[in-house]
């Protein structure tokens, strides 16, 4: 009877943990196999947010539509996946999963629980827009 009781509590906080239907979160390496040699487009509501370009040795490239790239990095901390930018050393933390259609994402501390999705997956570089394309 114990053991049961042990395995309902667990499920129970298992639950509680994750919204209903919700994917487990993923981790770093989960992360770094599914992103490393890609470059993703995300999109919040339907619009397009961003692209990013993920670079090995955990190095990206990141761009707003029609926005200058910022480079970065990324790392693992407290089961989210975090992004330090060379213009902001203020950490971006995200926590990921994979969902059906590709990884979705919420920042961390959002009250609002907004969520951005992948909609496309390339093999390509990003194009970045900027002051010296061209020169």
């Amino acid at each position: 009877m114990r053991h049961h009781l042990v395995h309902l509590a667990l499920a129970l906080t298992l639950a509680q943990a994750l919204p209903l239907g919700a994917e487990p979160t993923i981790g770093a390496a989960e992360f770094d196999a599914y992103v490393t040699g890609k470059t993703l487009t995300y999109a919040e509501g339907g619009q397009i947010f961003g692209t990013e370009e993920y670079l090995p040795g955990r190095r990206v490239r990141w761009a707003f539509t029609g926005d200058i790239c910022q480079y970065g990095t990324w790392y693992e901390e407290n089961g989210q996946i975090c992004f330090v930018y060379e213009h902001d050393p203020t950490p971006q933390c995200w926590t990921f999963w994979q969902g059906t259609n590709g990884l979705r994402a919420r920042f961390a501390g959002d009250p609002e629980g907004r969520e951005l999705t992948e909609v496309q997956n390339s093999d390509e570089p990003l194009i970045c827009a900027g002051p010296d394309v061209g020169v």
